[in-house]
């Protein structure tokens, strides 16, 4: 009697893991079935017109869609950004060569400034200094230094 009942207890749990399984099988194909008809190979002039074809194309490519038109508005904003980092530079560009020629130009007006013969012009025009060109060479002067 003892394995009667220990026989209809696994049977019973066969069966009961065999329901479990077949629940989950039903329910696994439900929720990957999936939501949109099949594109069905007999279309008529009315559906292809309407636009039923067109309709159920684009809810399958959805995503696509919306990826195409991300990409399309970043590469509109990277474009605008670039054609204004360029101005930006071309307008950098020309200031510094000017700054460079405004360099150049003031380097030469020093240089012409502080030659000899402007400075000893200069010199004898305001007849206010005591500085004159010497009529002796330099002496040069030998310190031996002791060790």
């Amino acid at each position: 009697m003892a394995e009667e009942k220990e026989n209809t207890s696994q049977q019973s749990e066969v069966v009961s893991a065999e329901e479990q399984l077949s629940e989950r099988i039903r329910q696994l194909k439900e929720s990957v079935s999936d939501e949109d008809a099949p594109i069905s190979g007999s279309h008529t002039l009315r559906n292809i017109l309407g636009g039923d074809v067109l309709w159920m194309f684009m809810r399958q490519q959805v995503w696509l869609f919306v990826l195409i038109v991300l990409f399309t508005i970043l590469y509109v904003a990277f474009r605008y950004q670039g054609q204004r980092d360029f101005i930006t530079i071309d307008r950098l560009q020309k200031e510094l060569l000017d700054a460079k020629y405004k360099a150049l130009d003031s380097s030469s007006k020093l240089t012409e400034q502080c030659r000899e013969s402007k400075v000893l012009d200069q010199l004898k025009n305001n007849k206010d200094s005591v500085l004159h060109v010497p009529d002796q060479p330099p002496y040069i002067i030998n310190i031996i230094e002791n060790e």
